[in-house]
């Protein structure tokens, strides 16, 4: 990575903090719509940005902040108000904008917020156009500035989630519903609490909604797909025939079955590239992962004549090897899954009505469709740690390195920071579940000590 592309405020999923506190601050927020008006001011055109944002009580510091940096730089600014990351990103491409912003720290508490941008084509922006965005931010703008004539106007786009959940709903075939599917929808008090159930709704289904209250304070809070708990208790409360789990932004899904038993974003995929292999949709016979994705994934795409392509963690590098290969079916362990046909970037509710069509098709109960494979043991945990990353020091690579050559062939160690927060993710995978555990407990405790 050469110096213009190194970067300070942007991890792997835009900027991040806690609110109200730097980076995450209203003066951070007008200066990055400063430099990124400017950066994005080409041509003659007058300008435009869309800003959405989630439900975080923070939202409302940080939207007129960045409403104030874009018209300063002369950018007409749309106001979308709470929406799906994917949303921003797919009305940001169909409006023909400049920009698109989205205000959201997706499946963090409440008292995290953070700030996405999309290009004009909705794709996620690279490292290099995010460390041109910084360099701005920390040179003299006073002088680049719109003149009174040129400062930009701000509207609101009343008409957005109907936009959305228009989309959405054509990503399935024409004709097909979900009418007699009974579907428990949790929306994490988040982005999706409005548009998701009406999608739904739309379709057919009936649908019981949770997470759908939001307040500023309980996004994420107990609810949502980094809680499936919720989820799996109200499917079998309600005797749903499958859940649904959207995070607060909307870009990721997990699911539950009739008995309660999760469906993580690997199965997810499995089933979807399957089924688009059967119907002739795949652009390539092959799909996108991380290096995250179960070995099982790996194995049983292997059986259906597709190579899958792994990635660093997140879901930009995931989209950015999909348009490299021309592959358009991509996504995480974590539940963003990305069908490049209909979206730009990880939708939760378009890859759950692509599920969804497939038990419409079958006629089959979730449980029997929609375990495509069985995966390894498969074990994560998180380790905190303050100042420089512990894995800098010799004693931990050569910890790692130990336990790799335990598992040899049969498995694998991932060791990595967290993009997002200061955590050590360690995760190991494998035939010998016992094994497997013994390792990463063994790394957590190497890795705290150090810490």
């Amino acid at each position: 990575m050469n110096q213009m592309s190194k970067r300070r405020l942007f991890g792997t999923d835009g900027i991040r903090g806690t609110a109200n506190t730097a980076p995450m601050t209203a003066e951070v927020a007008l200066k990055l719509g400063q430099a990124a008006g400017l950066l994005f001011t080409r041509g003659s055109h007058r300008h435009r940005v869309i800003i959405g944002k989630d439900t975080r009580l923070s939202g409302y510091m940080l939207e007129p902040a960045l409403t104030a940096g874009f018209t300063g730089a002369g950018m007409n600014v749309t106001l979308a108000g709470p929406l799906p990351t994917p949303a921003i990103a797919m009305l940001t491409r169909s409006l023909r904008l400049d920009l698109g912003v989205v205000i959201s720290a997706s499946h963090n508490p409440y008292e995290d917020n953070g700030i996405k941008l999309f290009g004009p084509d909705g794709a996620k922006l690279s490292d290099e156009t995010e460390a041109e965005i910084e360099a701005l931010m920390d040179s003299d703008l006073s002088g680049r500035l719109a003149a009174p004539d040129r400062l930009g106007r701000a509207s609101r786009l009343v008409d957005a989630a109907g936009r959305y959940i228009e989309a959405a709903k054509s990503s399935l075939e024409r004709g097909l519903r979900l009418d007699g599917l009974r579907i428990v929808l949790d929306c994490a008090n988040g982005a999706a609490y409005k548009v998701a159930p009406a999608a739904l709704w739309e379709l057919g289904a009936t649908v019981i909604s949770i997470g759908v209250d939001p307040d500023g304070f309980n996004i994420n809070k107990g609810v949502g797909s980094t809680a499936p708990d919720h989820l799996c208790a109200a499917v079998i409360e309600h005797g749903a025939d499958i859940g649904i789990a959207l995070d607060g932004d909307a870009d990721r899904v997990v699911m539950a079955d009739e008995r309660g038993e999760i469906i993580d974003g690997d199965q997810i995929l499995g089933l979807i590239a399957r089924d688009m292999r059967d119907q002739n949709r795949l652009s390539a016979p092959a799909l996108v992962a991380t290096v995250m994705s179960n070995l099982g994934l790996e194995r049983f795409c292997a059986g259906l004549g597709l190579t899958l392509h792994r990635t660093q963690v997140g879901d930009r590098y995931v989209a950015e090897a999909m348009r490299a290969q021309k592959i358009n079916l991509g996504g995480e362990q974590s539940g963003h899954v990305i069908l490049s046909d209909y979206a730009t970037t990880g939708d939760g509710l378009i890859a759950a009505l692509q599920v969804l069509a497939v038990l419409v098709r079958s006629g089959r109960r979730a449980s029997e469709a929609c375990r495509v494979f069985s995966p390894l043991p498969q074990l994560l945990r998180n380790v905190r740690y303050a100042g420089l990353s512990p894995l800098v020091r010799p004693e931990i690579q050569l910890a790692i390195a130990a336990a790799s050559e335990r598992l040899s062939d049969t498995g694998r160690v991932l060791i990595r920071a967290s993009g997002t927060e200061p955590l050590i993710r360690v995760m190991a995978e494998g035939e010998d579940s016992a094994l497997i555990q013994e390792i990463v407990e063994t790394l957590c405790v190497t890795i705290a000590r150090a810490a």
